[in-house]
């Protein structure tokens, strides 16, 4: 897309930047399927540190990262549990049940965070006509519901239910970079309370391909058995690993740059008559907000801001969403700001 284009639909929409081509054209690689592939072994025992965890896999998305872990830790029959909008229920097209052939379990949270007493209700009693409760799987961030931080007690508290039940527990952690940049609580800390960590560096961190996911050497095994069988082995992944790898070290800190951005988004629209946002439930890099009031649609709105060169998405049919990230500078994000309010003032 051209220059005057500003692009706020997801953070999954960067590109490269030279720093990162040139190391990626300058990877150092090998036959990752037998194990060889320096880069990528680096930025799996990368990871695996930041994460605190014994061992780590590079695969080609965070949803590959989620189902692996998913397949990892059930049996057909069993059930998982999850927030109802949770990315894993709502984004990765019935994966749960076609690669593992287990059922979800959505409950409602608030701002996508669920309550240990919630989850505990949630698990299913031990009779054999019931199908058994297994995982219990958090997202941290929460992207439907606006970038939000699982706060570290409750996730304690959830992690203590889990365990009195012998239950799993994984961590979709696509944006966990996100909420530790935020609260400057370590990802290790996080991860910690996890049996498996799914992490991403295709969103915030720019990279153009991957995520990895971690945990136990025995669950990594499995995972890597995994992955090749559903069609994730990868040869010379190195090129990928070392945009991975390049991410970690120059976009992480950054992250609360775009937090701030997003925070100047929140503010304009929540001056918007008939829109419902409150700014100071903007946490991360998300902003979803609620136009009922102004008796449009979100694709309306869509449509009249991709007219005027800004691209945004819906989470809903009458919520919008913007996500700002490392190819929006200050600058344009206040450009939006303009003409969001300039499109609203003609729709009214």
């Amino acid at each position: 897309m051209g220059s005057m284009i500003i692009d706020l639909r997801s953070d999954t929409v960067t590109r490269p930047s030279p720093g990162m081509r040139r190391v990626m054209a300058e990877a150092e690689v090998g036959d990752d399927v037998y194990g060889e592939d320096p880069t990528v072994n680096l930025l799996q025992r990368r990871v695996a540190g930041l994460l605190g965890k014994e061992d780590a896999l590079f695969v080609t998305s965070g949803t590959m990262g989620n189902q692996l872990s998913i397949k990892v830790h059930t049996q057909a029959g069993d059930e998982i549990i999850v927030e109802g909008d949770a990315h894993v229920f709502q984004y990765e097209t019935g994966g749960a049940a076609f690669l593992s052939a287990v059922q979800v379990h959505t409950v409602h949270g608030t701002r996508g965070i669920l309550t240990p007493e919630t989850v505990r209700g949630a698990i299913r009693p031990e009779i054999y006509y019931m199908p058994r409760t297994r995982v219990v799987c958090l997202e941290n961030t929460h992207n439907r519901a606006g970038g939000t931080i699982y706060p570290l007690e409750v996730i304690r508290q959830i992690a203590d239910v889990a365990g009195e039940h012998k239950l799993r527990m994984h961590l979709d952690g696509a944006r966990l970079w996100n909420a530790s940049a935020a609260t400057g609580i370590a990802p290790a800390v996080y991860a910690g309370f996890f049996d498996s960590v799914s992490v991403c560096l295709s969103k915030g961190l720019g990279a153009p391909v991957g995520s990895v996911v971690a945990g136990t050497r025995e669950f990594i095994d499995a995972a890597r058995h995994y992955r090749k069988i559903f069609g994730g082995g990868m040869r010379q992944a190195g090129i990928l690993a070392a945009a991975g790898l390049y991410a970690l070290d120059h976009n992480v800190e950054r992250l609360t740059e775009d937090h701030q951005n997003a925070r100047i988004l929140a503010d304009a629209v929540a001056a918007l008559p008939g829109c419902a946002v409150d700014p100071a439930s903007v946490q991360t890099n998300i902003v979803i907000a609620d136009i009922t009031g102004t008796g449009r649609t979100a694709a309306q709105v869509i449509e009249k801001l991709k007219e005027r060169g800004v691209l945004i998405g819906d989470a809903g049919s009458m919520r919008i969403r913007f996500v700002t990230h490392l190819d929006v500078s200050e600058a344009q994000v206040r450009a939006a700001a303009g003409i969001v309010r300039e499109v609203f003032a003609q729709m009214t």
